[in-house]
C-alpha cells in the first residue's frame, strides 16, 4: 500500500478523540461526467471525466466524501476496474473502528495490497469524517500544530488545444482575470509544432511560470528540441517527457540544457521521489492523491520533496470534481509551498456534482474558501444520479 505513517520529525496529523469513529455505511458512484471541452493530451483526447466518488457514513449520520478517477495511462486503472477494488475494501469496511488517522492505513493495507486509487477514494472520505467530528477543516488536521503557510495557492492552467493563436487568446483571457501559472500540453503533434508552441506561449507570457507537459510522449530527439526551445524562450520546466523508468534519460536532459525538470508518471510513491532527486532526474514532482493513496500520504511526499529543495505541483487527474480538487487544494494549504502551482482540474467539467463547486478567485485558491469543517464539500445526489456510469451501477454496502 501507500499510506504511510508521517516520519519521524514532521508535525503529527494524530488530533485526540473523544470516541472511535465506526464505519457505518459505503456508497460507490461510478460517474461518466461531460468536460465543457475535449482535453488533447499525450496519448488520449478526454471528452468526459470518468471518476469514482465515495461517501462513508459513521455511527452518527455524518458522511465523508472522497474521489479517485480512472487513469489508465498513469495508474493502470479504468473506471471498472477502479471500482472493482474499491468495492473489494467498501464490502469488508462497515462494522470497522478507525480510533484516528493513523489508523486509516494499516485498516486498508490489512485488507487490499498496493491499489493506491481505491485506497485514496476511501482515506479521503475518511479523513474528511475525522476533520468534521472534530470541527476543523481538513487541511488544519493535516499541517497539525503548523502556523498556516499560505493563505492562496496558484492555479496552473492547462493549454491543450494545440491551436497556437487559440491558445494564447485563452492565456491572455485569464492572464487579465490573474493567473499566473501554465502548463503546455506537448507530444500529441508534430514536434515542431510543439517547439513554437513552448517559443511562443513562454515569450508571451514572460514573468509567469510556464510549463509543458509530455505525458511521456518524446522521443529523445523532440524532447531535446523542446527543452532547449525553452531555455531560450524562458520556460520554467518540462514535465515527464520520457517514459517511466528512463531516469538516467531524464537526468541527461537536464545536464544537456539546464532546464528544470519535473516527474510525474513515474513518481508512484516516496522511494521514486529519493530516485529521481538522487540522479538529479527531477528538479520537482507532480503529486497526485490517485497516484500515492491519499491525504496523508500526498502532504509526506511533499514534505520529503521540500525537504530535498525540490519544487511541488499539485494536481488533479483531468478531470475530477470538487471533491478531489477541494482534498488535494487542503493538502496544499498543509504543505504551504506549491510553488509549481496546483493543476484544479473541476474547472474543465461542463458540470460539477457540487452546486457550488470549489472556483478559482484571481486565478487561486484561497485558504478562506476552505475554512468548513472537513473537505467543506458534498456532492448534490440529483447530480450523482445525473451522471451515472451507465455500465456501472452504484453500489450500497451496510
Amino acid at each position: 500500500g501507500r499510506l504511510r505513517r508521517p516520519e519521524h520529525g514532521r508535525p503529527a496529523l494524530r488530533h485526540s478523540r473523544p470516541h472511535a469513529m465506526q464505519i457505518a455505511r459505503i456508497r460507490l458512484h461510478p460517474l461518466e461526467v461531460p468536460m465543457s471541452r475535449p482535453i488533447k493530451m499525450a496519448g488520449e483526447t478526454l471528452t468526459h471525466a470518468h471518476t469514482l466518488l465515495a461517501g462513508i457514513t459513521d455511527e452518527t449520520g455524518r458522511t465523508g466524501w472522497g474521489e479517485a478517477s480512472a487513469a489508465p495511462l498513469m495508474t493502470g486503472e479504468t473506471l471498472a476496474s477502479l471500482a472493482a477494488s474499491t468495492e473489494y475494501l467498501a464490502s469488508r469496511l462497515p462494522g470497522c473502528r478507525v480510533d484516528d488517522a493513523d489508523a486509516i492505513a494499516p485498516l486498508l493495507d490489512g485488507l487490499l495490497y498496493a491499489n493506491p486509487s481505491a485506497k485514496s477514494c476511501l482515506e479521503t472520505a475518511l479523513m474528511d469524517l475525522l476533520a468534521q467530528r472534530t470541527g476543523i477543516p481538513l487541511h488544519q488536521w493535516l499541517r497539525g500544530a503548523a502556523p498556516l503557510a499560505t493563505p492562496r495557492l496558484e492555479l496552473l492552467h492547462m493549454l491543450a488545444s494545440g491551436d497556437l493563436e487559440g491558445e494564447l487568446e485563452e492565456a491572455r483571457v485569464l492572464r487579465a482575470q490573474g493567473y499566473r501559472q501554465w502548463k503546455v500540453k506537448v507530444g500529441a503533434g508534430p514536434a515542431d509544432l510543439d517547439v513554437t508552441r513552448v517559443a511562443r506561449i513562454s515569450e508571451a507570457l514572460q514573468g509567469d511560470v510556464v510549463s509543458a507537459d509530455a505525458n511521456q510522449a518524446l522521443s529523445d530527439d523532440a524532447a531535446l528540441a523542446i527543452a532547449r526551445a525553452g531555455v531560450a524562450h524562458g520556460l520554467g520546466f518540462l514535465e515527464q517527457p520520457f517514459r517511466v523508468g528512463r531516469v538516467e534519460a531524464m537526468a541527461r536532459l537536464h545536464r544537456d540544457t539546464g532546464l528544470a525538470l519535473c516527474a510525474d508518471e513515474s513518481i508512484q510513491d516516496l522511494d521514486d521521489i529519493r530516485r529521481h532527486h538522487a540522479a538529479a532526474a527531477a528538479q520537482g514532482a507532480s503529486l497526485k492523491l490517485i497516484k500515492l493513496g491519499g491525504t496523508q500520504a500526498l502532504v509526506e511526499a511533499g514534505r520529503l520533496c521540500l525537504a530535498q529543495g525540490m519544487r511541488v505541483n499539485l494536481a488533479c487527474k483531468v478531470a475530477e470534481t470538487t471533491i478531489s480538487a477541494a482534498a488535494t487544494a487542503h493538502a496544499g494549504f498543509a504543505l504551504g509551498a506549491v510553488d509549481w502551482g496546483f493543476s484544479m482540474s473541476n474547472r474543465y467539467l461542463a458540470q460539477d456534482v457540487c452546486a457550488a463547486p470549489l472556483s478559482p478567485l484571481e486565478g487561486g485558491v484561497l485558504a478562506s474558501q476552505l475554512s468548513a469543517p472537513g473537505l467543506g464539500f458534498a456532492p448534490e445526489a440529483e447530480r450523482l444520479r445525473a451522471f451515472a456510469s451507465p455500465g456501472l451501477p452504484a453500489r450500497d454496502f451496510h
